[in-house]
Parts: structure tokens; sequence; C-alpha cells
């Protein structure tokens, strides 16, 4: 049983896991003592003489019992509220390291996954850690303790029951090694489940729209029955262990009961001292008992444990304290000889140059695959270049912190990323605290307050969970209002037309013209009436498998026939 993984975790809450453990220690060593009391009152009711009478001893039991109910109650108590504020720092923990990881790390995992590790594995440790582990000493001492006693008692009775431990640890081993794989496949089933259900909420208006209930229905019962089998597994395994255990004690107990008895018939032991070690034995039997249950629960945790841990060794971005704050900028981009590949994935950019100058707006247009929004990735350092450099207004970006960076470039893209909150917050939440005549003065130059001024209660209408409430082109002018509250001295429009009807696209372009002045525009489209606002339009070739790809530009309204490459 290798608790190593669980050491970087537990270790921050030691002195609290301390005062816990020192609480159980006090309530086992003073379980210890009930059956040498009720040793010492046998011998006290059956007449033979002894340092103590019945009412002494029923006396000096009282407080024992007292005072094991205050350690009990001290322990439980700290227990339970202990596990809460590990399961909170634990998230909190998981949730600030999820926040430093770049994009690329979500998008090879599924959200399920992530979901899993910030509630489940987080809990299932906290209550391992407070609850289980801790009681590992505590259940040690009394065996241990039990077992001294009986060797001062009857040092042949306490050795046949030491000549048990090899079999307690043999159906342990046997029955454990088989809950550790059933128990990481539950976890990865569980976040199949919780991926599934997440996925099917954000498709809810596609699988009204093509009547697809019943086979999501059937895909969602298939991800249930899954889990529900493998939870029935070790729930098999996990509840035949401890009865195993249970049998093995009870056959323990009958040897002592036909050893003790024949020691008795022998005058070589003392009916009071036969009490004694039958007390001391079913204590022994405890902690085997408890022990057979927390393997089990040891496997969960330590399959959280990992998963954890692996996430926390997951490489951040880059640490940016120390490096200087870029300043206010025109917005002039240079692309110097940029090589880019994604993990595992075939060069997107090879030695690119490219030259956007400040308050130029410049469209971006080719196949998909051919890199365009690559370009707005590592201008936004969303990753690094594994060649070349970024250049703004003559300042390398990997020489300056991410958030200086990324607050001088704002995003519009195609898939509109709204909170489950009010008009006034979606638009004012990348600048907290800022005033609602802001927050409406956005909104006029994204042409949105005119369906805002409809809303029931206008900008502090609720939207729903993605502005599930409001219509895509609607999403779309919010996500515009929001980037321009920021200001951005470069502006990215990533399809952001995509979800607008041509009046409605003529009327966004309307008002980019004057919200384009004094900034530096790129514009990421499929769509012809786009590149009427653009300066220059550059088609991206994709890179063919011999490294090969171009970059071309022509002048807005060009016929294609005539671009030409830079």
């Amino acid at each position: 049983m290798n608790l190593t993984p669980l050491l970087g975790i537990i270790t921050p809450h030691r002195r609290v896991l301390y005062a816990i453990l020192a609480l159980m220690l006090a309530s086992a060593g003073l379980n210890l003592l009930q059956p040498w009391l009720a040793g010492k009152l046998t011998e006290a009711v059956l007449g033979n003489t002894g340092a103590w009478n019945v009412q002494q001893l029923l006396l000096l039991w009282l407080p024992l019992l007292a005072l094991r109910a205050i350690f009990e109650f001290g322990s439980r108590y700290r227990t339970g509220s202990a596990g809460e504020e590990m399961s909170a720092q634990l998230r909190l923990r998981v949730f600030q390291h999820l926040q430093a990881l770049p994009l690329s790390y979500y998008q090879q995992r599924r959200k399920g996954e992530v979901l899993t590790l910030l509630g489940k594995d987080a809990d299932i440790i906290s209550h391992f850690v407070t609850s289980t582990l801790v009681s590992l000493l505590p259940l040690a001492l009394t065996f241990i303790g039990a077992l001294v006693m009986m060797l001062f008692i009857d040092p042949l009775i306490a050795l046949l029951a030491a000549l048990l431990l090899p079999l307690y640890y043999l159906a342990m081993k046997l029955l454990g090694r088989h809950i550790r794989p059933v128990s990481r496949a539950w976890v990865s089933a569980y976040s199949d489940l919780i991926s599934f259900f997440e996925q099917h909420l954000s498709m809810k208006p596609a699988v009204k729209s093509f009547a697809r209930e019943e086979l999501e229905e059937s895909r969602f019962m298939t991800h249930n029955q899954y889990f529900l089998s493998l939870a029935r597994r070790q729930l098999l395994l996990e509840a035949l262990l401890p009865p195993v255990i249970g049998l093995l004690a009870g056959l323990g107990l009958l040897l002592l009961l036909w050893l003790g008895s024949a020691r008795i018939e022998a005058g070589q032991l003392s009916p009071a001292n036969m009490v004694s070690l039958l007390l001391y034995a079913m204590l022994m039997s405890q902690p085997l008992r408890s022990l057979a249950n927390v393997y089990g629960q040891v496997q969960q945790t330590l399959g959280a444990a990992e998963r954890i841990l692996q996430l926390l060794a997951e490489q951040p971005e880059p640490d940016d304290r120390g490096l200087a704050v870029l300043p206010p900028v025109r917005g002039d981009i240079l692309f110097d000889q940029v090589y880019f590949r994604y993990p595992q994935g075939k060069p997107v950019l090879v030695n690119r140059n490219l030259h956007i100058r400040a308050g130029e707006t410049v469209a971006l247009v080719g196949p998909n695959g051919a890199g365009k929004s690559t370009i707005v990735f590592l201008l936004q350092r969303m990753a690094d270049p594994d060649q070349g450099r970024i250049l703004i207004d003559n300042i390398d970006i990997a020489s300056v912190s991410l958030s200086s960076l990324r607050r001088q470039i704002g995003l519009v893209a195609q898939h509109t990323l709204l909170v489950n909150g009010s008009v006034a917050d979606n638009i004012a939440w990348g600048c907290p605290g800022v005033d609602k005549s802001a927050i409406e003065a956005a909104a006029r130059k994204a042409m949105a307050d005119g369906f805002i001024a409809a809303l029931p209660e206008a900008y502090d209408t609720l939207i729903g969970d993605q502005g599930i409430k409001l219509s895509g082109g609607q999403r779309q002018r919010i996500s515009l209002a929001r980037t321009l509250l920021l200001d951005p001295p470069i502006l990215i429009l990533d399809e952001a037309t995509a979800m607008f009807d041509p009046e409605g696209e003529a009327d966004l372009f309307e008002a980019c013209r004057q919200l384009m002045a004094d900034r530096t525009v790129i514009i990421i489209t499929h769509r012809p009436a786009a590149l009427a606002l653009a300066d220059r339009v550059l088609t991206i070739e994709p890179v063919t498998d011999n490294g090969h790809g171009g970059t071309f530009n022509a002048r807005a309204g060009a016929d294609q026939d005539l671009l030409q490459p830079l």
C-alpha cells in the first residue's frame, strides 16, 4: 500500500492532521484499558481477592468512558471540518493550476476529466486523509496494544492470535489486487458520463431541432449502464473483503475459546484473564475489519491522487513574473521567420514572415488548416513559436508579461463565450468595476443598444447559460461590445460575422469602419463582404508535406487571379 502520491497533497495540512491524530490516539489508549478493567471486574464479582472491589472499578470506569466520549467527539468533529477545508483548498489549488495551463491542455482533454478532478477526486482525497488515513495509526496502536496485553496475560494464546495474521494479509492481497484496476475504470467511466452530459446540455438546441432525444437517451443509457456495471463490480469486491476478514477473525476467536477453555481446565488460566483475553482478541479484530474497508478506499484515493498530481505536474504557461509590462502600443506587428507545429501534428507555419503596419486592416483568407487562426493564437501567446519571433512595435512579445500583452489585443470570435449573468455583466466581464455609462457606450458602438433596450430588463436582463436566451447575432454583438470596452489598439475579428444575415452583416461593417480608425485590425473570414473593410488581403496556403507553403497578398477587392506572392 504505497501512499507516497498523497504526501505532496497532505503536507500543507499536517498540523491539523496531528491534532486529529492526537485525539484518536488518546481515544484508542483509553479503549485499551477497558478489557483490563473487565477482567478485574470479573475477579471482583467472582469474589477473588484483588486490590479493587466492584464499586471502585465502576467508579474508575465511568470517567474513562466520559473521557473517551469527549476525545471521540473532538476527533469526529475536527475530522469533518478539516475534510471540508482540505477539499476546498485542494479544489482551489487545482483551479489555480488550471488557470495557469495553456489552451493546448484543454484541447487534449475532455471536460468531464477536468470536472472530475475539481469535484470527485478532491472529495475522495480529503475524505480519505481526514477520516481514514489519520485513523491508521490509532488502529495500529489498538492492534499492537491489544496483542501486547495478551502477551502479558497468556503468551501462548497471544502467539496463536499472531499466527493468524498471514491469513489476513493473504486475503487482502488476493482480493485487493482486483480492486485498483476496477476503481480506475470506474473513475474513467464517471468522467465519460460527465463529459457526455456536459456535451448534451451544450447541444440541447440541436437535439431538439433534429428530434434526436431517443438517440441521446440511448447514448446516455450506454454510458450510464457501463458506469453502473463497474460500480457494482467495485462494490462486490469491496463488500467481499470485510466478511472474509470477519470470518477469519471469528475462526480465531473460536480457536482462542477452545485453547483458553483447555488452559482453564488445566488450571493454567483464570476465568477473569480469559474474559480479558477474549475482549482483547475482539479488540484486535476491529482494526483488521477496518483495514479491510480501508483497502478499497486506498485504491480509489491513490488513483485520485495520481490524477491530481499529474495535473499539477503539467507545465503552466511561462512564468512572466519579473517580465516587463508592455507599454501602450500603436499596433505594428511583425512575424519574423516563424515556425510552428502543434504537438503531434505537422507544421502549420514554416519560416513565415508577416508585417502588419500600425493602423492597418488586414484580412486573412485561405482554406481550413492553413494557419489563419494559428497566427492569432501565436500573437496572443497562447503558444510560443518553435522558431522565430513575434514583435509588436519592435518589442518581442516573449519579453513582456502575458496579461499586459493580452489586454492590448481584443478578440471577437465566431463562437461567443458568455457567462450566465446579465447583459451588463457580460459586456463588463473583461473590465470589472466599469461604470454603466461605459457599458452602454460600448453597446452603442457594437450596435447592440437597440435590441438590449427591447429586452425585459434591458441591461439587467439575465441571458442564461452561454446566452441561450439570445440569438446568435445578439450574442455576437455583446461579444463585440465586451471587446470594444477594453478599447484595444489591436482588434481581431475571427469569423465575427458568421452569425449575421447579410443585412446585419452590413450594419456591423458600417459600425466597424468607424471602430477601425487608429486600430490595427486582423480579419479572418470566408465571407467576401468582409474583404471590403481590408487595406490588404493575405491569402495563406497550407504547408505541404514537403514543408512548402506560401503567403500571398492583394489589395482588397482584387481579382484572385491577380494575387502575387509577398
